[in-house]
């Protein structure tokens, strides 16, 4: 039996042992609940836990295991949502006091195959409000904290599902990737974070941000635990028009695989400038040099419009967003201002009251670039751009079969130390921004630390549906550079 503690296994040992009958779900699902009770209110990862819930349903897995029978791959294990996946009677706020008291009648897409694949869903995790940031400063439910230094930003949007992970309050989740929001947090945080191509994964029911970038994506403490979430969440859905109908590889074939004979392109835009911290260049050279020992061949590339995605996006999200939360003035769900005296004072009141700062910043830079007279200067020269951006890549990927990057330019900053500075809080995305506009897959895997202790992620690009591409190298970069995997928090 392993010394192991329990909440340190794997998504897939935890699998294992439920399935073998050395646990029952019950007792693991107890077990991290009590982990939860500890450390949540020093971290702050979950927005809503429902212990009640969870141990009912770990009930049930325990009683069909009694049976000989099983609900799915992830049968009666322990996971979390990002609060942007519609949970039928569970709350879900997206972060914000305009959905802090709104319960979906439905659930989304993802949370449908996790839930389908026989998890037992713990609650849902803190999210930059309507996953516009990049710290998980900007939520309604106030700042989430990362687990390796409390002083520090988990990064964002998905920071509280990244924190989750990492200080092993659940096996994995699932987060979303509008600008790099399931790469960054997990290269901070020190855990893997996985944003498949676009239409891979269905965003029906996963509140819309952005609807042309957003992609729901997997959390996870391990390459293999990654590749078997994607397994689940992967596939066609009728009910999103963006969903793509094609057939869902053995993404755990790609695990087993080696990179003999891969070639690893080196972006040099991604190389160059003053932003990148020294220590993060480093892991990320261990990263190659892991990668070329194993057989792989580095080659540079050239992606010239990569100076102009941290603009283009910028138009473009917000301009999608101004469209997306339109819906939200208080007429059929969520925030109603009181003591207006008519529909429009009511939707504006509602509005001012519900939304936070950065959300009504992106809001009025959206409207602005869609408005009569700007809409061709900056929405529809954007678009022009991103397809520059998506041709750079489609260029790369015949000299190269994945690229490799810094994931993030920094390990994680102070908290507060950039909230006051919005470019330069937007520059955190730098590197994880271009991989949206182009719709490509991307991973972050752990790749090293700093002199602070903090966790340094390398990024890993591939063509589009190249996701088996990703976990391959991921997995050599993973076997090669082993780190820890649960943040040493104590609580």
């Amino acid at each position: 039996m392993s010394t192991i503690p329990v909440h340190e296994w794997t998504l897939r040992e935890a699998a294992d042992r439920i399935r073998s009958g050395g646990v029952s779900s019950r007792e693991l699902t107890e077990a991290i609940l009590g982990r939860i009770a500890a450390i949540n209110p020093k971290i702050n990862a979950w927005v809503t836990v429902i212990p009640e819930k969870a141990m009912a349903q770990a009930a049930v897995f325990d009683e069909m295991q009694a049976r000989g029978e099983s609900a799915g791959p992830l049968h009666g294990v322990p996971v979390g949502l990002k609060d942007i996946f519609c949970t039928k009677g569970i709350k879900t706020t997206c972060g914000s006091r305009i959905l802090h008291n709104f319960v979906p009648p439905y659930d989304a897409a993802v949370t449908e195959r996790v839930l389908c694949a026989g998890a037992v869903l713990l609650g849902k995790q803190n999210m930059d409000e309507f996953a516009m940031g990049s710290s998980t400063e900007t939520s309604f439910f106030g700042n989430t904290l990362n687990p390796w230094d409390p002083s520090r930003i988990p990064g964002g949007s998905s920071g509280g599902t990244a924190a989750a992970v990492a200080s092993a309050m659940c096996f994995a989740a699932m987060g979303t990737d509008t600008g790099g929001s399931i790469r960054q947090p997990a290269s901070l945080c020190g855990v893997v974070g996985l944003k498949p191509t676009y239409g891979r994964v269905s965003r029906y029911g996963m509140i819309a941000f952005a609807s042309s970038l957003d992609q729901g994506g997997p959390v996870t403490r391990t390459v293999a635990d990654a590749a078997l979430m994607l397994g689940i969440v992967a596939g066609h859905d009728r009910r999103d028009s963006t969903s793509l109908d094609l057939p869902v590889p053995d993404y755990d074939a790609a695990l087993g695989r080696d990179v003999k004979g891969l070639r690893v392109g080196l972006p040099k835009e991604y190389f160059e400038g003053e932003g990148l911290d020294p220590q993060v260049r480093a892991a990320v050279d261990r990263a190659l040099a892991a990668l070329v020992a194993a057989g792989a061949e580095a080659v540079e590339v050239s992606l010239p419009h990569t100076e102009y995605a941290l603009s283009t996006y910028y138009l473009i999200a917000p301009a999608e967003a101004s469209s997306n939360l339109a819906r939200y003035d208080g007429v059929r769900y969520g925030h109603r201002a009181e003591g207006t005296s008519g529909l429009i004072e009511m939707m504006s009141k509602t509005r001012a009251e519900g939304f936070g700062p950065e959300v009504k910043r992106r809001i009025m830079i959206g409207t602005y670039a869609l408005s009569a007279g700007y809409y061709e200067a900056f929405y529809g020269k954007a678009q022009k751009v991103r397809t520059l951006i998506r041709r750079d890549f489609d260029a790369a990927f015949q000299k190269a079969d994945v690229l490799l990057t810094p994931t993030a330019p920094t390990p994680a900053f102070r908290i507060g130390e950039k909230t006051d500075d919005p470019l330069t809080m937007y520059l955190s995305d730098i590197y994880t921004i271009p991989c949206n506009l182009a719709g490509i897959p991307g991973i972050s895997v752990p790749c090293g630390m700093s002199s602070e202790g903090l966790p340094i992620g390398a990024q890993l690009l591939a063509n589009h549906f190249r996701e088996e591409t990703l976990l391959t190298a991921a997995g050599a970069i993973e076997r090669a550079i082993p780190l820890p995997r649960v943040a040493p928090f104590k609580g």
